[in-house]
């Protein structure tokens, strides 16, 4: 499996994938899920994707071939919707030529999904998620976010931190620790990982990195967050189950709802 996350905010664009697939609990490999199409000064376009790894290397194959030939491209799309676009058709393209009675009868699944986003000079920086089917929808600055493959474990943090005007520093910092609550509970989810910053209106960017086990800031914040987490919990105050002095009683009737009744006899009844 895996897990991405592409965030478009005010200040820029933030993606980052991990680097792990598998196939059961005895073959897991590492497999990049993330590619960078770029002209510097003119465009920046960023695809992760995740799902069937034939799928994805297929398609992303095709985009790069596709780049020498006449006809559409993610070097001569004329906006973000159309490089989307042009992503979802190849998906649709792939999927077709592979998917059949045989295979669909041994309930192989062809599906992948494929975060799309850059910014083509004329128009601010985009971010799309393509799904399946090869349609799409767009981040808003109500959604500034998407991720796909494993992403319940890393959601909480994003959701509690993210906001349309959240720096790129901030959004680097949350997305790492989102990927290391991930990777602590999901062994499908692997170092290294990749990363790309892209700040609005530059049209390439020079923050691309690398982080395995051994990079000092993801470690840093590894540890970090463990032990905050640990003080923060520590620091809230356990149930009054007793009784006693505190301003927070667990044990009151609810306001709306009734108590859980308990089954003391064969004829009691839960409704």
């Amino acid at each position: 499996m895996t897990y991405c996350v592409a965030m478009r905010l005010k200040a820029g664009l933030l993606f980052a994938s991990d680097s792990r697939t598998n196939a059961g609990v005895d073959h897991i490999a590492t497999f990049r899920k993330m590619n960078v199409f770029e002209l510097p000064g003119e465009r920046l376009i960023v695809i992760l994707n995740a799902g069937n790894l034939a799928t994805t290397q297929s398609v992303l194959s095709l985009l790069r071939q596709r780049l020498t030939h006449d006809g559409a491209s993610l070097h001569n799309v004329g906006s973000m919707y159309e490089a989307a676009e042009l992503v979802g058709r190849t998906l649709k393209e792939i999927v077709a030529r592979d998917a059949n009675d045989a295979t669909l009868g041994q309930g192989v699944d062809f599906g992948a999904n494929f975060l799309v986003g850059g910014q083509i000079r004329g128009e601010g920086p985009r971010l799309f998620h393509v799904y399946p089917q090869g349609n799409f929808i767009e981040s808003t600055e109500d959604t500034p976010y998407f991720q796909i493959g494993e992403a319940k474990y890393g959601k909480p943090i994003i959701d509690r931190v993210i906001r349309y005007d959240s720096t790129l520093s901030e959004a680097t910092k949350c997305t790492l620790i989102s990927f290391d609550s991930t990777i602590r509970s999901n062994l499908s989810v692997g170092l290294p990982l990749d990363l790309v910053v892209y700040e609005a209106d530059r049209f390439a960017t020079d923050k691309v990195v690398c982080i395995d086990e051994n990079n000092p800031y993801f470690r840093m914040l590894h540890d970090s967050w463990g032990q905050k987490l640990r003080q923060v919990f520590d620091s809230i105050e356990d149930p009054a189950w007793s009784g006693g002095a505190t301003e927070v009683p667990i044990m009151v009737s609810p306001a709306r709802s009734k108590p859980l009744k308990k089954i003391t006899t064969h004829t009691d009844r839960l409704i």
